[in-house]
């Protein structure tokens, strides 16, 4: 895993010159949310895709 700081730089190296500080503070919330997704999921688990299914089909036979 990737230190914040190297993420960073990365994202910056990626960016294009004329990006505002706006559009670089809207990357790393998108980028933040996503690694909190991810540990969310490693310690919380997910439910499996065919559940959800069956869970989206129930809902639509009501």
């Amino acid at each position: 895993m990737q230190t914040a700081v190297t993420e960073v730089k990365e994202l910056l190296n990626r960016l294009p010159e004329e990006s505002s500080y706006e559009d670089i503070q809207y990357h790393l919330y998108v980028i933040a949310k996503i690694q909190q997704g991810i540990t969310r999921a490693e310690t919380e688990g997910v439910i499996p895709h065919d559940d959800v299914e069956k869970q989206f089909e129930k809902w639509l036979e009501d």
